[in-house]
């Protein structure tokens, strides 16, 4: 009975996935996760309790792109460990596959999920878990895997197909555009699937700072606070960004304690 972890930060998603998991009389038990740091918790749990123990997974059926860390970030780490969980993507998108089995995928599930297609994949992760050793009864010394991205100074960003991490001490300001944000640096930009909101909270104490409902700008990137027939803005580079009523007396006290300290 194999215990299985599926992963994706797409509520509907992920319940049809743990729905049609539990139909699956070779599943003996799933769990969900909604995004990759709540499933790195668990992993980390499983991996204290070891293979035999009772917080043990089996197999991560894994959503890829999702905020933060995305899927193929999340099975990279794991790789790095002595027995780590088999892995299965199930992803709405193809172009992943190729560093998908670079990564030892069990398989490679395409959305919509048919229960004919997820239960052939289930009846691979089986096989190969039958054909992997036991792992014998002391628990090995692994290290946790850390509840954050591989590096907190950086934010991984895809660029054709690849996944690089851009520094954030390069990230100039920071657009709202959905659900999603485009980082902007010297250099060019990238589109991320976070909220602004969500950006906002984790930079805060690197210096960044909301300017307007679609903007953060980082304070030590600004050039020119510029203040025009009552309107406020500022100059980045050679961008210039408006600032909002709301938020323009504490961006002029913030620059100012800057400049002063």
């Amino acid at each position: 009975m194999l215990r299985a972890l599926a992963v994706d930060d797409e509520r509907p998603s992920l319940e049809e996935l743990l729905y049609l998991l539990n139909a699956d009389p070779r599943i003996g038990s799933a769990e969900g996760a909604g995004d990759a740091t709540e499933a790195l918790r668990r992993i980390n749990r499983a991996l204290e309790s070891g293979p035999d123990g009772p917080e043990a997974i089996d197999v991560v059926f894994l959503d890829i792109q999702m905020p933060g860390l995305d899927g193929l970030d999340l099975a990279r780490l794991l790789s790095g460990f002595a027995r780590p969980p088999l892995v299965v993507f199930v992803t709405a998108h193809e172009d992943f596959a190729v560093q998908a089995f670079d990564l030892k995928a069990v398989d490679y599930v395409l959305k919509p999920v048919r229960k004919e297609r997820l239960a052939e994949a289930v009846r691979r992760v089986a096989a190969q878990r039958e054909t992997t050793p036991r792992a014998t009864a002391q628990r090995e010394t692994t290290p946790r895997i850390p509840v954050h991205e591989p590096d907190p100074d950086h934010i991984a960003v895809e660029l054709g197909g690849v996944t690089r991490f851009v520094a954030v001490d390069d990230i100039t300001h920071v657009e709202a555009q959905g659900d999603y944000a485009r980082l902007h640096t010297d250099r060019g930009s990238h589109l991320v699937r976070i909220p602004l909101s969500t950006l906002e909270e984790r930079w805060r104490s690197r210096g960044f700072v909301r300017i307007h409902r679609r903007h953060l700008a980082a304070l030590r990137h600004i050039g020119e606070l510029r203040l025009d027939a009552g309107t406020v803005s500022v100059l980045i580079g050679s961008e210039e960004l408006q600032v909002s009523r709301r938020h323009a007396r504490e961006l002029r006290d913030l620059l100012m304690r800057r400049t002063t300290s």
